[in-house]
Parts: C-alpha cells; sequence; structure tokens
C-alpha cells in the first residue's frame, strides 16, 4: 500500500513503460554534456600543458574533477530528493548546472587573455575546476530522472539509451578540434602560454550543443508529479513529507548521511570495487594518452613536456610543435574511435545482457578494454600513412593508425562501465533515496580517481622515467582487475527488458 499527498490510503500503482521515444527524451540531454566532456577529456592535458603544466604534475590538475564529483553529487542528489517544483524535480538543477558548464568552457581555453591578472596556468585550472562542478550537477540529475521516469523492466534499455547519446555526444565532441584544423582550416599548433585557435573555438561550439541537447531534455520531459511518483514507487506520502518537514541540525543532517553510506545495498558494495579499478584506469587514459602517443607514436623527446626545460629554450622548434598539434588532434580521433564503437556496441548491449546476463557482459567488456590499453605498446612510430577520413585526408605514421584497433576493446569497455553498474545498481535502491544513493555511488567514480590523480604521476616519473605509455599498460592491468572483479558481484533478481532500440536499428 501506499498513500496519496493528503495521506489517505491509495493502492499501489504499476508504473507504466515508456514509448521508446519518451525514453530517448529523458536522456537526449546527455548527449551535449559528453560532448563537453569528451572536450574536456580530449584536450585539458593539451590545454594545460600549453599553459605551463608540467608532464608528471597533470593528474594533480586533473584532481579537481573527481574532487567536484565527490563533493557535488550527493549535495546535488540529497537536493533534487528533496525538491518538488512546478519546474521538475530534476530538471531545475539539470538546467542550472549546463549553463554554468557552457560559461566554463567558453573560459578555459582563453586563460592566455587574463595573463595580467592571474597566472594563464592556475586560470586554466580554475575554470577546469569550474567545469567540473557544473558538469556533476547535470549528470547526477540526470541519472537519476531515468530511474524516476523508467520502470524497472525497462532500465537496461534506458541506460542503454543513454550510453548510446552519451557516446554519440563524445565522438563529435572529441574529433572537433581535428574537424576545425583539418576541414575548416583553423590553426592547430601554440606557443608555451597560448591555446590552438582550434581548440578555443571547438571549446564554444561544445558549450552551445550542450546547452542546447539539455534544453530539449528539460523542456520534453514532463516529471511526474508528487502523487504519481510515490504511487508508482510505493512511498508513503505522509511520512515522507513529515521527513521532508523536519528541520534538522548539520549535526544530524551528517550523521544521516554517514548512516546511509555505512546502510549502502550490498550490491553497491560489491560494484564499488569494480568501479574502483575501471574508473582507475579511466581517469589514466584521459591525463596521459596525449602525452603517450606524442612520444610512442610521434618520437617527441619527453624533455618537450618538462616546463623548466621550456623556459631555457624560449620558441618551440617547428617541428616539435607540430608534432605536438598533430598527435592532439590524433587523441582526438582515437577517442572518437572508442566512442563511436561504445555507441554501436549500446545497441546491442540491451539484448546482449539480456541474453548472457549483465555479469558476464559487463566482465567481458572490461577484460577487452584492459587488453585494449596494452596493446598500445604495439604501435610505435611507422611510415607516415596517408588516411582518408572521408571528411579529409591526413598523413600520419602507421602506429597512429594502428591505435584505432585498441579503440574497439576500450569503447566496448566504456560502453558498459556507462550502463550496466546502474542497471544492476538502480533495482536495488530505495525509491524515495535514488538521488542520494546515486550520489554517494557517485563515490566510487570519484575516489579511484583521486587516487589515481595523486599516484599516476609519481609512478610515471620515478617507475617509468616520464616515458607515459607504460602508465597506458599500468591502466590496462587495471582495468582486467576490474573484470576479475565483477564476478564476485550479487545483483538483484529482476525482470529485464530484452527488446532492442528498433528505431535506432533502423
Amino acid at each position: 500500500m501506499s498513500q496519496t499527498e493528503s495521506g489517505a490510503p491509495a493502492q499501489s500503482v504499476k508504473q507504466p513503460k515508456l514509448p521508446f521515444w519518451q525514453v530517448w527524451n529523458v536522456s537526449f540531454g546527455f548527449l551535449g554534456v559528453q560532448f563537453g566532456f569528451a572536450l574536456q577529456n580530449a584536450n585539458a592535458s593539451r590545454i594545460l600543458s600549453d599553459l605551463g603544466a608540467d608532464l608528471h604534475a597533470l593528474s594533480l590538475f586533473w584532481i579537481v574533477a573527481p574532487l567536484m564529483g565527490l563533493i557535488v553529487q550527493p549535495i546535488v542528489g540529497s537536493a533534487s530528493d528533496r525538491t518538488w517544483s512546478r519546474f521538475g524535480r530534476r530538471n531545475p538543477y539539470i538546467l542550472f548546472g549546463a549553463i554554468a558548464a557552457a560559461l566554463g568552457m567558453a573560459f578555459m581555453p582563453n586563460a592566455g587573455l587574463v595573463v595580467a591578472f592571474i597566472a594563464p596556468m592556475l586560470f586554466g585550472g580554475v575554470m577546469l575546476a569550474l567545469m567540473d562542478a557544473a558538469f556533476n550537477v547535470t549528470m547526477q540529475p540526470f541519472r537519476a530522472l531515468v530511474s524516476d521516469m523508467v520502470p524497472s523492466e525497462q532500465r537496461t534499455l534506458g541506460y542503454s539509451i543513454q550510453s548510446l547519446l552519451i557516446n554519440v555526444g563524445a565522438v563529435f565532441g572529441s574529433m572537433l578540434p581535428f574537424i576545425l584544423t583539418n576541414v575548416i582550416g583553423l590553426d592547430n599548433t601554440s606557443q608555451a602560454g597560448e591555446v590552438a585557435p582550434s581548440v578555443i573555438w571547438a571549446f564554444y561550439i561544445g558549450a552551445t550543443v550542450l546547452l542546447g541537447s539539455v534544453l530539449w531534455t528539460v523542456f520534453r520531459t514532463k516529471e511526474y508529479s508528487p502523487k504519481e511518483y510515490n504511487a508508482y514507487k510505493g512511498i508513503d506520502a505522509e511520512q515522507l513529507a513529515g521527513e521532508l518537514a523536519e528541520r534538522k541540525s548539520l549535526l544530524e543532517r551528517l550523521q544521516g548521511f554517514t548512516k546511509l553510506l555505512f546502510n549502502m545495498p550490498k550490491t553497491m558494495r560489491q560494484l564499488a570495487v569494480v568501479q574502483f579499478f575501471s574508473w582507475f584506469a579511466l581517469f589514466i587514459m584521459w591525463v596521459y594518452t596525449t602525452p603517450a602517443i606524442t612520444q610512442h607514436v610521434w618520437g617527441v623527446d619527453a624533455k618537450w613536456f618538462d616546463h623548466d626545460y621550456l623556459a631555457t629554450v624560449g620558441q618551440i622548434p617547428e617541428h616539435i610543435a607540430a608534432a605536438k598539434g598533430a598527435a592532439g588532434d590524433w587523441v582526438g580521433i582515437i577517442f572518437a574511435a572508442y566512442s563511436l564503437f561504445a555507441a554501436i556496441f549500446s545497441i546491442a548491449l540491451t539484448k546482449i545482457a539480456g541474453t548472457f546476463g549483465r555479469k558476464p557482459t559487463y566482465a567481458l567488456s572490461l577484460l577487452l578494454g584492459g587488453l585494449g590499453y596494452i596493446s598500445f605498446l604495439m604501435f610505435q612510430g611507422g611510415e607516415l600513412t596517408q588516411v582518408n577520413l572521408l571528411i579529409t585526408e591526413v598523413t600520419v605514421p602507421s602506429g597512429a593508425l594502428g591505435l584505432l584497433l585498441p579503440m574497439i576493446g576500450v569503447g566496448i569497455a566504456w560502453a558498459a562501465i556507462l550502463a550496466m553498474p546502474y542497471a544492476i545498481l538502480s533495482d536495488s535502491l530505495p525509491a524515495s533515496k535514488t538521488g542520494v544513493y546515486m550520489g554517494i555511488f557517485n563515490f566510487t567514480i570519484a575516489a579511484p580517481q583521486i587516487l589515481s590523480a595523486l599516484v599516476a604521476g609519481p609512478i610515471l616519473h620515478g617507475v617509468f622515467g616520464n616515458e607515459a605509455i607504460y602508465i597506458i599498460v599500468l591502466a590496462g592491468v587495471f582495468m582486467i582487475l576490474g573484470a576479475i572483479s565483477v564476478f564476485f558481484v550479487r545483483e538483484p533478481e529482476v525482470e529485464v527488458d530484452t527488446l532492442e532500440p528498433e528505431p535506432v536499428v533502423a
């Protein structure tokens, strides 16, 4: 039994299944959010290096990303659980976060313009923190919105569509600087303290796409009223209203949060181990792929990533600047490739998980991702090869072209990481606390990234002598450990909707 807003008893109501395109609209804003994330992931290290950051210090700049998630997501999750307004429950947070993220994207690549007021490298770090805080304000309610609106038997479908849209956005976001250089003709080279024009304009376009897609979801998704939501989720509305009206001190709130943390569902704890290994690896990829392939494939010595060395040479030689620019653009291509492979795999993910089970699908996906990272070692330098990318032709070392192969495994792993943990987790969470628990679950994303940020730089410098390719191999080892840990997760028994998203296939 559940109760209405007035407290009168009401029969529990089965939450209706949604038409495909309504599930699509609920998740559509993820396309723009990931468009922005992809630009950041492929270009933040490039921007920070251009602004003067040392190679082994890059991970310390990137630490702001998981820190913002760790701080912001539980707060926003709890707040959105307690919000009922005429604008919706989750939508106000989604829209506010998107506006702030767009502003951060517009300002970050322009750090060189504020040199008279603040060091460009510091300004870039501050804007990276603002972007990540805003991305997290937007992302967390989006996760909870899918759980709110999509019934249990459609959850795998919902999160698979979400994964598809995320990766479509990532493909175009990752490729954008390359397109602006090789199709439009913008310059992709820079000197110390500056950012390439192609990257600056890519961030402007990304901010526009982010806002547009989020507005689509906000205006095309009508959230359930409190009465409907409580009926569908079997919540005692009178008791919930009393809890929300109760004023608690900060200490009491912290105690309540701590209690939630220690009483989290067992499935959530077990998934945390998988998340640790997989997100530790992903963080390494985002931070160090650019220097790794610049060194390993384009043959640029590690000293050209050293701030102190650059200060002694003044002007960067033209061939070094060109190689770094070309490698940075190619990172966008291979990141777009893994996102494309992830998007394709997302279409089949619902059917595969329904046929073989979520856990085997999840584990095999992570294994393929780990092998993909390790295989980076196989592709080094090589003869210059002309590549037709349909939109343009470029000449790159053969090793760069070979890196598209490992991206198949990385893309499959990424699709599974975006969908499977949430599909498994959402069925084990209490409906009245979905937002806050989704926020707490973000600890399992943020914590391994924070640890990776703290230790990856010293490992790269002290163990691998700043040869970044070997830190990518280490990421592969961690991803394989994640695959093994999947088999220790116990998932709740639910009916899974195994229908493929036919309109997308068509």
